[in-house]
């Protein structure tokens, strides 16, 4: 049976550590008490919120309804050969802690996602991506609860329609589904990719040649944590925006008024413009205002200095969103979903 608190304080439930109370909450940890949470909200008229570490979440407003944290966990071979694995995973498990389980078990391919906040069942909602890999080239399906038939559904690679830290539960099936378990289908021959020039530079000042999987890890723990606060020491969500693509022509535009803008070519034939970038041009890297602020490592991280209320963090958001606007042309779109 889940346990249901009122008036529950979310301070440990989220990373940007903004005040916030559920109106009712609850943590489940199996696919029957993600079904009795929709039937408590169902019979009592409630809203439903859901999700897992609160590391990619702003609340603007103290959340109505029944919040509902994800807490399902477990990871379990499904079936293995001599170079794969498969591996089933409960969306509640730590992101980070199952990539470090993964090289302890001599498990590949996601080594370069290291650091990232969230949990497992956010990593497909976003398609998170870091360091030339993303989800979608280890992802095999995931396992999820319809909010309304309380059905158990799978979807594979394709019906995710993974893009850009998106998928299909970003959109079409935004709060749709509450995602249970996550298959991944991991090597058991060790491919470093090192392609990230970062990584690379990194592992030759480390002075390693001939790089692991877990030195490729170590390396990009090392280059996030360099770059990008530490939320139990600053309140923040990671990235707040994405980087903009923008067509070619855009970019050869903006290349002859901005000799220095950086630009990265897509399959898709747009220009990948780096978000933190922009934001920097506009002045607001390191810049306080109030209780918030740019990070002054990564402007593309706001941050809450120790006060901060969500509104204020948002109201952030959108100087910065005008800001770049007016400059460049461009509208940038947040990453963290505002609640």
């Amino acid at each position: 049976m889940i346990k249901i608190r009122e008036k529950a304080d979310l301070k440990n439930y989220h990373t940007f550590g903004v005040p916030a109370i559920a109106e009712y909450l609850t943590e489940i940890h199996s696919i029957e008490e993600i079904r009795e949470a929709i039937d408590y909200a169902r019979s009592h008229n409630l809203q439903l919120n859901v999700f897992g570490g609160g590391s990619n979440v702003l609340f603007k407003n103290n959340p109505q309804g029944l919040t509902v944290v994800n807490k399902i966990t477990g990871i379990e071979v499904v079936q293995e050969t001599d170079k794969e694995v498969e591996l089933s995973v409960g969306a509640g498990e730590i992101w980070h802690d199952f990539v470090l389980y993964c090289l302890d078990h001599k498990y590949y391919g996601i080594e370069n996602l290291s650091l990232i906040p969230g949990t497992v069942g956010a990593a497909p909602m976003q398609n998170i991506g870091a360091y030339g890999v993303e989800i979608k080239e280890v992802f095999k399906h995931l396992d999820a609860v319809h909010r309304e038939t309380k059905e158990l559904e799978r979807f594979n690679n394709e019906e995710c329609q993974f893009g850009y830290r998106t998928s299909v539960f970003k959109t079409s099936q935004r709060d749709n589904y509450i995602i249970a378990r996550v298959n991944f289908i991991l090597s058991k021959v060790p491919a470093p990719n090192i392609s990230y020039g970062a990584i690379s530079n990194t592992l030759e000042e480390m002075g390693i040649s001939s790089p692991t999987p877990r030195d490729v890890s170590n390396a990009v723990i090392q280059i996030r944590s360099s770059k990008l606060p530490d939320p139990k020491q600053i309140g923040n969500a990671g990235s707040f925006f994405k980087n903009p693509s923008i067509p070619s022509e855009e970019y050869a535009r903006l290349k002859t008024k901005f000799p220095e803008i950086p630009g990265y070519s897509q399959p898709d034939e747009t220009v990948k413009v780096p978000a933190g970038w922009l934001i920097e041009q506009c002045g607001w890297k390191g810049k306080k205002v109030g209780n918030t602020g740019a990070h002054k490592k990564q402007a593309l991280v706001l941050v809450n200095y120790g006060n901060a209320k969500g509104q204020e963090i948002y109201d952030l958001s959108e100087q910065i969103l005008k800001s770049v606007h007016d400059k460049f042309g461009i509208d940038l779109e947040r990453e963290v979903n505002i609640i």
